[in-house]
């Protein structure tokens, strides 16, 4: 019954579309399902392609859906979604995409619903070579502010960021150096019949050719590996851990960063991790659990340090702080279809709120490293150039390296196709 596959991912993709949850959230329900893989499959392609195939679909109506029909609208983007990009057969993609109108309780919508798919068919050639002619915003999928913001923040570079978001993200691994070496690894994983290459930034970083599940990779659940970008990686080594140093971590959850850090430096006098959301602080749990490493967890608001803190500073603080996550759509692209400018700003008022209070818990000569996974300067070098103007005993310490763009206050690692990175910004300031 694939046509129930499509039906279930249609009304998914509604919901997304009128703002009714993240796509991880929406999708979970259905982990269990045996049509799991073909689901996530067709509703990550769909939010990752939207805007090009909506764009599409409006040329094959003579009128747009009305409200109440934004099901069968999401069924049509997704058949689209199927010809344009899947390996399905045509003929069983336009078939089964007719049949799930019945699952959707409109099969009015049958002959409507086989006339537009039938009509891209014949039509492919002239409509994808007038989709050269049409906006930036519609042949690379991106929302119109977003793709204005990208052009404005990074005009040298945002072909490459709104490329790079359109791919499939790498599997990267971060090996637990603890344990052995990334060579070690790398064999083990060959052994396994898993080809591998080792990242270019972090020495801890590995990416696989294939993504597969965890429970294929060997070692895992004995704790010689977590899945984790290799941008996030690059935050231990920018700490400069040394033994007998209080840590805190500020929103820790889902806990890769607090877990690396303590495998970089075992003999941290305390490692505090703090997250707001008693379901978050369980995965770090689990997290700290399987790697076999302790760390005190508080659940609390950062920001409202007098719920939490004991009033005994920390010599290092990390706040990878709540944002649009503009650097990871790749692996969200659902973000293109949730995010708004008005939620930029509502974030950009919570980085500083965090920013503010959590200096206040960090000893004078301490460091606090500010990152975030965007690549929207309002985030990033903004909010840091602001908060130094706002703080006399604050100094940005230079990060010296050879990745990334330089900034003012910053350093800034782009969606790379190239290097295999996410999208993540880094600040290291110190108290002075």
């Amino acid at each position: 019954m694939t046509h129930r596959t499509r039906a279930t991912a249609a009304l998914i993709l509604a919901e997304i579309l009128a703002g009714k949850g993240s796509l991880s959230a929406v999708l979970d329900p259905y982990r269990e399902r045996s049509d799991y893989q073909l689901l996530q499959e067709m509703c990550f392609g769909c939010c990752r392609w939207f805007h090009q195939l909506d764009f599409l679909l409006q040329q094959l109506l003579s009128k747009p859906f009305k409200k109440k029909d934004q099901d069968l609208r999401s069924l049509l983007v997704l058949g689209l979604y199927q010809l344009k990009f899947m390996r399905i057969p045509d003929h069983a993609a336009i078939n089964e995409t007719v049949n799930a109108t019945g699952e959707l309780n409109k099969r009015w919508a049958r002959g409507l619903s086989n006339a537009v798919l039938r009509n891209y068919q014949r039509r492919e050639v002239d409509l994808l070579q007038g989709m050269k002619l049409a906006d930036l915003s519609q042949r690379e999928s991106h929302p119109d502010w977003l793709v204005s913001t990208l052009t404005d923040s990074w005009p040298a570079q945002f072909e490459k960021i709104l490329a790079a978001n359109n791919r499939r993200p790498p599997l990267t691994l971060r090996v637990n150096l603890s344990r052995h070496s990334r060579h070690q690894f790398m064999d083990k994983l060959s052994r396994a019949g898993l080809q591998a290459r080792p990242g270019q930034l972090s020495p801890s970083a590995i990416y696989l050719d294939q993504a597969v599940p965890v429970s294929d990779i060997p070692g895992f659940f004995e704790g010689e590996a977590s899945v984790q970008d290799e941008a996030s990686q690059l935050v231990p080594d920018l700490l400069q851990l040394t033994s007998g140093l209080r840590f805190l971590d500020a929103c820790a959850a889902p806990g890769g960063k607090t877990c690396h850090i303590l495998e970089s430096e075992d003999s941290l006098t305390s490692c505090v991790a703090l997250d707001r959301s008693p379901a978050r602080l369980t995965k770090i749990e689990d997290n700290l659990n399987r790697l076999q490493l302790e760390a005190s967890l508080i659940c609390a608001d950062g920001a409202d340090i007098d719920t939490w803190w004991d009033g005994e500073g920390f010599d290092r603080i990390l706040l990878d702080a709540p944002c649009s996550a503009s650097g990871v759509i790749r692996r969200h692209p659902d973000i293109k279809l949730l995010l708004t400018p008005a939620q930029v700003e509502k974030l950009i008022l919570e980085q500083r709120r965090l920013l503010r209070s959590l200096w206040a818990c960090l000893k004078p000569g301490g460091l606090l490293l500010y990152t975030t996974c965007s690549v929207l300067p309002q985030e990033n070098q903004a909010q840091i150039h602001r908060f130094l103007g706002e703080h006399g005993d604050a100094k940005y310490e230079g990060i010296t390296a050879d990745w990334g763009v330089e900034c003012d206050s910053g350093r800034q690692l782009l969606p790379s196709a190239d290097i295999g990175t996410d999208g993540f910004f880094f600040s290291l300031l110190r108290k002075l």
